[in-house]
């Protein structure tokens, strides 16, 4: 198959009311693939976008009357927003909205919702709530917060808050030119899914160029199984480097092959300034790894796949900016041979990554007659992040739980493609 990125877009299937009870009427979205061509795509290596060069997108609609909007979903985010200006590509535009309302300074959402946001909102020349927005790939946006009607496909949720973002900048605008703006689903207040009322919400992302779900609600499904939870880790002092509202879980070890990394547990915990934290999180493509623990990972793989894989000896060659171990793979079109997993050991569940899903082929990059593939693990220390974070590659075909009632994050091994056709969504 040709070297491309595939952008998962989720269309929302009809549903005939959304409650704001306590016990919402699920609702169910559709995953489905987008291919990108190769030329769309930054010759590597390039620094990563961490929040913003990801592949989960929403489609919806604001406004009345409706705009449509494409919306990457990310769960390490709070504030939902939109580009509202037409220069930073597809944009919402406020002035043909009838029920678009600015939030002022004054009010009890700006003074007291937004304690979580990292920068702290201000008070622009007309007196309305201004956010800026900062991402650990050095992209920012601004603008000010509003409330305005969100529909999916029929079905209204009026009066929900975002940013109406009119200036900004990107580390990747060839990528952020697709999207109109972000969900974020993190457990802060002004989250979507805190904001839409769900006590939990679940997807499943294939690992094959086929279909997936998103549901927010209850997912009782007989051929789901039991699920394993993972508790929240929850820290109620503010520390400099702890993102408190982020999903963060407990990683506690890591397997390659069923062989445990000599690393104590204190190496996964946070340190008395919260730097350390293993986030869930959606609007990442791989994951990352604090450097001691990444250097362990990445000799354990080497030792277990010598002599079955050729490490590409390139010193100068980091892909996406923190991903240093690279292979040279036979000819065009020749996948990797079978390689061990590599298990997270979370607090009470784990999270196998089979082999087909620890190396990932660079769009476009050859050595000869050899495709390049570089590990799937990489080194927060060279993106400057200080924590642990695990993204959405790594959690194809698994159904991931988050569960805000209970503080905990249920996964379980499935086949996600499958389990779309169960419920209907699936081609």
């Amino acid at each position: 198959m040709a070297s491309l990125t595939h952008i998962l877009l989720f269309s929302l299937l009809l549903q005939p009311h959304l409650s704001f009870s306590s016990s919402p009427k699920p609702v169910m979205l559709q995953l489905k693939t987008k291919a990108i061509s190769p030329g769309s795509i930054p010759k590597p290596p390039n620094k990563l976008s961490f929040h913003h060069n990801v592949s989960l997108t929403v489609s919806l609609s604001v406004g009345t009357p409706p705009q449509p909007a494409t919306m990457v979903l990310d769960t390490g985010s709070e504030l939902t927003w939109l580009h509202c200006k037409k220069s930073m590509g597809p944009a919402f535009d406020s002035t043909r909205s009838s029920s678009y309302s600015p939030v002022p300074c004054s009010s009890p959402t700006c003074k007291t919702r937004t304690r979580d946001f990292s920068v702290p909102v201000s008070c622009d020349p007309k007196s309305l709530c201004h956010a800026v927005l900062s991402y650990a790939d050095g992209s920012s946006v601004e603008g000010n917060l509003a409330a305005d009607t969100f529909q999916f496909d029929g079905s209204d949720v009026p009066g929900l808050v975002f940013g109406c973002m009119d200036s900004g900048s990107s580390s990747n605008p060839g990528e952020d030119s697709k999207t109109t703006g972000l969900i974020g689903m993190n457990r802060g207040s002004l989250s979507f899914v805190s904001q839409m009322g769900y006590p939990k919400f679940s997807y499943c992302i294939s690992g094959r160029d086929s279909s997936g779900v998103l549901l927010f609600g209850e997912a009782s499904f007989p051929w789901l199984g039991t699920l394993s939870y993972t508790p929240l880790v929850k820290i109620s002092t503010p520390l400099p480097y702890f993102d408190r509202v982020a999903y963060t879980v407990q990683l506690e070890g890591i397997k390659v092959s069923g062989k445990v990394l000599p690393l104590p547990k204190s190496m996964f915990v946070p340190d008395h300034t919260g730097a350390g934290q293993t986030m869930v999180d959606s609007g990442t493509q791989f994951t990352f790894l604090l450097g001691p623990v990444y250097a362990a990972l990445k000799d354990e793989f080497i030792k277990q796949t010598k002599g079955v894989l050729t490490v590409l000896d390139d010193p100068n060659f980091v892909f996406q900016g923190a991903m240093d171990l690279c292979y040279l793979v036979g000819s065009t079109g020749q996948r990797p041979p079978p390689l061990p997993s590599v298990t997270l050991m979370l607090q009470g569940a784990e999270m196998s990554v089979s082999g087909e899903r620890l190396l990932y082929r660079v769009p476009g990059m050859a050595r000869g007659s050899n495709s390049v593939y570089c590990f799937t693990f990489g080194n927060s220390d060279l993106l400057g992040i200080e924590a642990f974070v695990i993204g959405h590659h790594h959690q194809q075909n698994v159904w991931m739980e988050f569960d805000l009632a209970k503080s905990r994050v249920g996964l379980a091994q499935v086949r996600c493609d499958l389990a779309s056709k169960k419920l209907g969504l699936g081609g």
